[in-house]
């Protein structure tokens, strides 16, 4: 398996969508964050199964979902890492991730 890192914004992001979750259901923001660091995790075991990202079209940027959630992650030599996590329905934010 390859190696998989998150960067501080994709840390944030996790936080950030645990939070909002949490404020229905503390329980719920739990799993559903787990989910997505399950979901990244199998995504570093074969990278490049993951689609590439149609708005930067780069080989090594790809990306996986859990039901509407995207996860971006850059694919490296040595590791994956994992640089933002967001709703679909969002355009993806460009700023900060490369």
């Amino acid at each position: 398996m390859t190696k998989l890192r998150w960067t501080d914004h994709a840390r944030r992001d996790l936080l950030g969508i645990g939070r909002y979750i949490a404020r229905d259901n503390p329980v719920a923001a739990r799993r559903w964050v787990e989910q997505l660091r399950e979901r990244a995790r199998l995504a570093a075991e074969n990278p490049l199964a993951g689609r590439v990202v149609p708005e930067l079209g780069r080989d090594d940027v790809r990306e996986v979902f859990l039901r509407s959630y995207r996860i971006v992650y850059s694919v490296g030599e040595e590791a994956v890492d994992v640089l933002t996590v967001f709703e679909g329905h969002r355009l993806l934010p460009k700023e900060g991730l490369l």
